[in-house]
């Protein structure tokens, strides 16, 4: 269990983040023998490498945060470890077995309903932005997908890597699709994986440009700017403001209309009243007893009093805590995901939208 210190939030500047190195060797478990040509990666980030011909690989640049560490090989199982990097990190020899195939035959039929229901999921998980627009699945038939008439809600799953060509931002994106649901009757959408991310490279230096420009559009006045923001304490120099939610249940709610009634305290919030250090470096926690309702209004500095005009013009988030607190990374991701519900601005976050953990924009000259 974690503990956060109370009586100071430490703030770090972001621009004196460390990167670190990773390495390791990887080993066949029957025969120890090195397996060389693994792929090893940090799961939704763009580090990656692959082992040589002893097995030894070795991450570079790695920006300090906690990843979740994979090894890949063909015909292997597949390894996962959790790492909180903030320091250089010397693994302990890793091995993978070789699968062994349990496969029966079954009877496929086509499911006459699969065009139909994909198009729903693509919607759905690559968004229907200008972004997600330039999106495009590659290997669709990678996935199973399911709709229950009954319930209304559509599943998804993948056999394999989901491999996503974003020309938006100028990624392939190589994503795990583990678990994917959109309860259309409760309005509510939850997906989870692992993914890698590899640069494209533009036929030319205006399509880099062009990739540099909606890479940082897609990063201003995300969960990640806001979370990365808070550790180096610059919150509302960047045009955030947090508000208390009191959020208390709808007596009269028979199943449909407001589920909750919500009433906001005007009064903005200072970063000490919801976000702490934990007891392990580098990484911090929000805690709060109510609903926070985060504003962004698109990167002006807001003024010392907090106050603006209605708040028109300003992107809503309203962050509800599943459990008692929800711990984050210096690289602003949430280390467990289900401690916290998005609704509005980031809720509407999709595949298209997806940028690597570790994505730094790059500096204005």
């Amino acid at each position: 269990m974690h503990k956060w210190i109370t009586c100071a939030f430490l703030f770090l500047s972001l621009s004196a983040l460390a990167q670190y190195k990773i390495t390791g060797r990887v080993l066949d478990s029957a025969d120890k023998k090195p397996i060389p040509g693994a792929t090893i990666y940090l799961a939704n980030a763009s580090v990656g490498t692959s082992s040589t011909a002893d097995g030894n690989f070795t991450l570079d640049n790695v920006r300090g945060g906690q990843y979740e560490l994979v090894v890949s090989m063909v015909g292997y199982n597949s390894y996962h470890k959790v790492l909180l990097v903030n320091n250089n990190i010397d693994l302990p020899v890793i091995v993978i077995a070789e699968k062994v195939n349990l496969l029966k035959e079954v009877s496929i039929r086509p499911d006459p309903d699969w065009e139909r229901n994909y198009e729903a999921f693509r919607a759905e998980f690559l968004g229907t932005s200008d972004f997600a627009k330039e999106c495009k699945i590659v290997n669709p038939e990678t996935l199973i997908i399911h709709y229950d008439k009954i319930n209304f809600v559509l599943t998804a799953s993948s056999l394999d890597f989901v491999v996503i060509d974003n020309k938006a931002l100028g990624y392939r994106v190589k994503y795990k699709l583990d678990t994917f649901s959109k309860d259309y009757h409760q309005g509510m959408r939850y997906y989870a994986g692992t993914a890698s991310f590899e640069k494209m490279k533009g036929k030319k230096p205006s399509q880099e440009r062009k990739w540099e420009k909606n890479r940082l559009k897609a990063y201003k006045g995300s969960s990640m700017e806001f979370l990365r923001l808070l550790i180096a304490g610059e919150v509302a120099e960047h045009g955030f403001k947090v508000l208390r939610l009191i959020r208390k249940p709808n007596p009269e709610y028979k199943g449909f209309g407001n589920r909750y009634i919500d009433g906001l305290v005007t009064k903005p919030l200072i970063p000490a009243d919801y976000a702490k250090r934990t007891d392990q470096k580098d990484l911090f926690a929000l805690a709060f007893d109510n609903c926070l309702y985060v504003m962004y209004n698109g990167g002006s500095p807001v003024p010392d009093d907090g106050k603006n005009p209605n708040g028109i013009g300003w992107a809503t988030t309203n962050i509800i805590f599943n459990k008692p607190y929800a711990v984050f990374d210096n690289n602003g991701i949430f280390t467990d995901p289900s401690s916290i519900t998005f609704e509005g601005e980031w809720g509407k976050s999709s595949i298209a939208d997806l940028l690597p953990v570790d994505f730094e924009p790059e500096l204005k000259k």
